[in-house]
């Protein structure tokens, strides 16, 4: 895999890296607010918060998720791993990795992976 396209990769996950941190910090102001709003609301405005803050709780969770995976994208190309399947040992199309930077399966691998978890 050609260096280019390695730095290439590395500067789009540090983009979406730098993105859901942004995201996660402000969702924290969000959620601080939402807080202090329940305090002082009727049923209705408690039962709407509850519902806003079940949704800011489960964003975080999937944005705390792809942070783990860019993070150990990271990692791999610092080990100069970047790109290789690690369940086969092969290399990831780069079509696979433009479209998912941290990609860390082939879609063969990734397919049987899936099957396996239904």
């Amino acid at each position: 895999m050609k260096q280019s396209f390695i730095n290439k990769m590395k500067e789009s996950l540090i983009g979406q890296r730098n993105q859901i941190l942004e995201a996660l910090a402000s969702r924290n102001v969000e959620f601080k607010e939402l807080v202090s709003k329940v305090e002082s609301g009727d049923e209705i405005d408690v039962a709407s918060d509850a519902v806003d803050r079940n949704m800011i709780d489960s964003l975080g969770v999937q944005d705390a998720n792809r942070l783990q995976l860019i993070n150990n994208a990271l990692t791999r190309i610092q080990q100069g791993k970047y790109g290789l399947c690690l369940a086969c040992g092969k290399q990831i199309p780069e079509s696979r990795l433009e479209a998912l930077p941290y990609a860390f399966m082939c879609i063969d691998c990734q397919t049987k992976a899936e099957k396996k978890k239904r």
